[in-house]
């Protein structure tokens, strides 16, 4: 059959080149239309509870996590040249395009009781305009008299004052939030520069933005690194310029049609699949290397290049598909999870890496084709000296020391087996960031002065109409919670309709900061004719009524408390979590009430939980999938169980050194095993295939057959492994920890696998399987 195929693609070789091409050209056309993804929770899938309640949040209050923070250190800010000029940043700030609102020391509000009107006016504490000292002075005493602010833009321990940027919500998500967050940044580092302060800036825009932007530079910068480092391998290899372009036009076809995929089935580039391109290239490189090693020795032992061309696609051929196949399960497989950024991954790496299969199998041979015979000089690799001694001392170990390299292996998966036990499942937000990186560190900072500013927000459902406001005793319990949330450790101080009331209570007693309190039943009536929710046209520049609007549905049904907290991790949440859940049940009759924790912390983790579920199942389905794949190609349970053992243990052994050296599994991390297994299967496919053909050859004698397949599949298994290897390794240079991870786990993992199918697989090969004639 492949032989058939093999001069079908020779035959029509033209017409094959022009419909490949036209394809490629069709993808292009594509690919120049795919865009970045600038969401952050789609981790989850839709028909989840957790993110239909964050849905459903979002639509009644605004989104959660649209505030940028700006934070400065200084006991100086009340000095009339830095304080007029900090209002003029705040001033700035609010011309910016996308910027909906600045909250700030300059522009802070107070509410004064005005007895003619019998309502509460909201003015300016400090005026807008160039201020003197004395004027200063005088607003200062009246802000930090105001224990609404308290935590809240300022910390008094440690004279830190931030400010708040709020980014339009419907353009959080679009490319116009990375120009919104680079012009804030410009104009917080300018006024930093002028009084040498920090600048520190967080919040989930700043972060995201960044993430973003780094993944894309980086997504382009192992795109190219890629394509050098396989064009100086492929030189070095083949030492022809026709063969390192040949390689990677493969290549760069199987790039294009990856972002094509990625725009046709209406994703977007995200911080996962940006990783696809250059793993297309680390993948499609062995293709083709395998592809050119086979036509090679062919035609140096038939000096006929059309014969030699046709032997290629017959021998490699079907080992070439089922490597294929293997790691588009590898990765095809995150498909089956329920994380819709795995699916995404899982889809359009799989199709993609099984379409490199057939734009290798008809570009290859058919350009070769077209191309001089090989000359002396490029087929040189094949007489290496240094590597066949290499190969003999690996036949040598397989024949005379099968026992030392039994005691050994289970020796290592004992140790390894004991590690994998110590692996701790761990996540955070920021998790793959460097500790000295300035998104990290400023995370850090508004964690140590306001304990942090990861959206956290809880919804109290009355059930009622106006059964916030109506009942003294809802908005009581209400206030009991945020008092109970102000007491715990890793959460910043709460902020809902309670706090609008006690600073309502203290304007009504004439400012007086020891009146910042929860209205009584006495202090109501009086209170409630000041209180302005609903009737007054000045209501839109009324602070109370915004405060109103903000913290409260238009039904006054349900309140809304909004906590910042601290990235404290998928394990260290759920408990804090289960505090808030237990309060609350103690406060709230869950028959009257519906009370919901939601928000990007909340959404983070249940995505974390997802991914980590997902990536642990994918392992098992890659494990089936390939078992299966491989017991179609031999059809024996033997050399299935044969070709497991090498591809098990390199797992194992990754795992081991995890567990060992205390790296933690999280999304970044556990997908080293699915890719890796369908990866370095591709050694064992390739050397078994070779197996299979050589045992007739040998007249089924098994020491014989693996000594030929040794000498005649391990060049080119070592030399497609040094290029894995070397293209993985690329990763270790990326600024996220867990990329990093990837690149050098999956490297192991690599290097493990391949000294265990040209050691131990041979070993077992000829301890254990007895081949019929």
């Amino acid at each position: 059959m492949w032989q058939r195929l093999g001069r079908f693609i020779l035959q029509y070789r033209v017409i094959l080149l022009v419909v490949l091409a036209a394809m490629t050209g069709f993808m292009a056309y594509h690919a120049s239309h795919v865009q970045l993804s600038y969401d952050f929770s789609r981790a989850i899938p839709i028909d989840n509870p957790k993110y239909k309640e964050y849905q459903e949040f979002k639509k009644k209050f605004g989104e959660d996590g649209n505030l940028l923070v700006l934070g400065i250190k200084t006991d100086k800010l009340f000095d009339a040249g830095l304080f007029n000029d900090y209002a003029r940043l705040q001033n700035d700030l609010k011309k910016q395009y996308g910027v909906e609102d600045v909250i700030g020391v300059p522009g802070s509000m107070n509410l004064a009781k005005d007895s003619v009107s019998e309502k509460l006016k909201a003015d300016t504490i400090f005026p807008n305009r160039e201020l003197t000292q004395e004027e200063i002075n005088t607003g200062k005493a009246v802000f930090l008299n105001l224990p609404f602010y308290k935590y809240l833009l300022y910390n008094p321990d440690s004279s830190v004052w931030m400010m708040g940027v709020r980014i339009r919500k419907d353009l959080m998500a679009s490319k116009a939030r990375i120009g919104i967050v680079h012009s804030i940044d410009k104009i917080a580092d300018k006024f930093g520069a002028k009084y040498n302060l920090v600048v520190h800036k967080s919040g989930l825009p700043q972060i995201r933005t960044e993430l973003t932007e780094r993944s894309v530079k980086e997504m382009r910068g192992f795109i190219i690194a890629s394509v050098i480092l396989s064009a100086f391998i492929l030189l070095v290899f083949f030492r022809s310029f026709s063969t390192m372009l040949l390689s990677l036009t493969v290549v760069a076809m199987g790039v294009v049609w990856s972002f094509a995929t990625i725009e046709m089935m209406g994703y977007k580039i995200s911080i996962l699949n940006a990783l696809i391109p250059p793993l297309i290239i680390v993948i499609g490189i062995p293709n083709c290397i395998y592809f050119l090693n086979k036509f090679h020795t062919a035609y140096n032992e038939t000096g006929n290049k059309k014969e030699s061309l046709v032997t290629m696609v017959d021998r490699m051929g079907v080992v070439t598909l089922f490597c294929n196949l293997a790691a588009a399960i590898g990765f095809g497989v995150f498909a089956f999870t329920q994380s819709q950024i795995l699916k995404e991954f899982g889809i359009v790496a799989g199709l993609n890496i099984f379409a490199l299969f057939f734009i290798s199998l008809i570009f290859i041979p058919g350009v070769l084709s077209f191309l001089p015979a090989p000359k002396s000089r490029h087929t040189k690799y094949l007489e290496s000296p240094g590597l066949n001694r290499v190969l003999d001392r690996l036949e040598r170990w397989s024949l005379n020391h099968r026992k030392l390299i039994y005691i050994v292996t289970v020796a290592v998966v004992a140790v390894s087996i004991a590690g994998a036990a110590r692996l701790k499942t761990l996540g955070f937000i920021v998790d793959d960031l460097p500790k000295s990186d300035r998104i990290y560190t400023d995370l850090r900072f508004f964690e140590s002065n306001f304990k942090g500013v990861m959206p956290l927000e809880i919804v109290v459902d009355t059930k009622k109409k106006t059964g916030v406001t109506r009942i003294l005793n809802n908005l009581e319990r209400i206030d009991s919670l945020s008092q109970f949330l102000n007491t715990l450790p890793d959460i910043a101080r709460p902020l809902s309709i309670t706090d609008g009331l006690k600073f309502a209570r203290q304007a009504f007693f004439d400012g007086d900061s020891s009146s910042y309190s929860m209205p009584s039943e006495f202090d109501l009536p009086a209170l409630i004719q000041y209180l302005n929710f609903k009737g007054d046209t000045s209501s839109s520049k009324n602070s109370l009524a915004k405060l109103a609007t903000t913290f409260m549905d238009s039904d006054r049904q349900k309140a809304r408390i909004s906590v910042s907290m601290k990235d404290v991790g998928s394990k260290r949440l759920p408990e804090i979590l289960d505090t808030i859940r237990g309060r609350v049940n103690q406060l709230f009759d869950t028959a009257k009430y519906n009370v919901q924790l939601t928000g990007t912390s909340v959404t983070f983790l249940e995505g974390s939980r997802y991914i980590i579920n997902g990536l642990k199942d994918s392992i098992m389905w890659a494990f089936v999938l390939i078992a299966l794949c491989m017991l179609y190609l031999f059809r024996s349970a033997r050399i299935l169980i044969c070709s497991l053992i090498p591809n098990i243990i390199p797992l194992l052994i990754t795992a081991g050194i995890m567990g060992w050296t205390g790296i933690l599994l999280k999304p970044s991390t556990v997908l080293v095993f699915s890719v890796a297994l369908g990866i370095a299967i591709d050694v064992t496919i390739r050397f078994l295939v070779n197996y299979k053909q050589e045992l007739p050859r040998t007249n089924y004698d098994m020491k014989q057959t693996v000594i030929e397949t040794i000498h005649s599949t391990g060049i080119s298994i070592i030399y497609t492994s040094l290029v894995l290897i070397a293209g993985f390794i690329i990763f270790c240079f990326s600024g996220f920890d867990g990329t990093k991870a990837l690149g050098w786990l999956t490297s192991l993992t690599l290097v493990t696998a391949t000294l265990t199918n040209l050691v131990l697989l041979p070993a077992i090969l000829i301890s254990f399987v007895k081949m019929k004639k």
